[in-house]
């Protein structure tokens, strides 16, 4: 079974920058639709980027230019780097595959705040 571990996160103040990773094991991550999604306390779970195979990638205007979502194919690991980071992007963060999603990782913490 496909085991997703997310980290990275930590406490940082607005402005700042973090860079989360997105280890798997038992599957690649090199092809296909991956995301990284978050979920803030009593909010639903939303995608925050997106690549595809080709390394097409696509932001909501949330965090456009601001987050750059990537994959090195040789660690299977997938990475968000989070510049000019603001408080409502305090959340858990995830990875996951965009279609037939894998069990769920526990998420990396990300906090915001001065």
């Amino acid at each position: 079974q496909v085991q997703l571990v997310e980290s990275g996160g930590g406490l940082v103040q607005p402005g700042g920058s973090l860079r989360l990773s997105c280890a798997a094991s038992g599957s690649s991550l090199s092809f296909g639709d991956m995301a990284w999604y978050r979920q803030a306390p009593g909010k639903q779970r939303e995608l925050v980027a997106h690549i595809k195979t080709g390394d097409w990638t696509n932001y909501p205007d949330s965090v456009l230019g601001r987050f750059t979502i990537s994959r090195d194919n040789a660690k299977n690991t997938m990475y968000l780097q989070m510049n000019s980071l603001k408080p409502e992007d305090t959340a858990v963060y995830f990875c996951n595959r965009i279609f037939d999603p894998w069990p769920w990782g526990q998420g990396t913490q990300v906090t915001v705040s001065s």
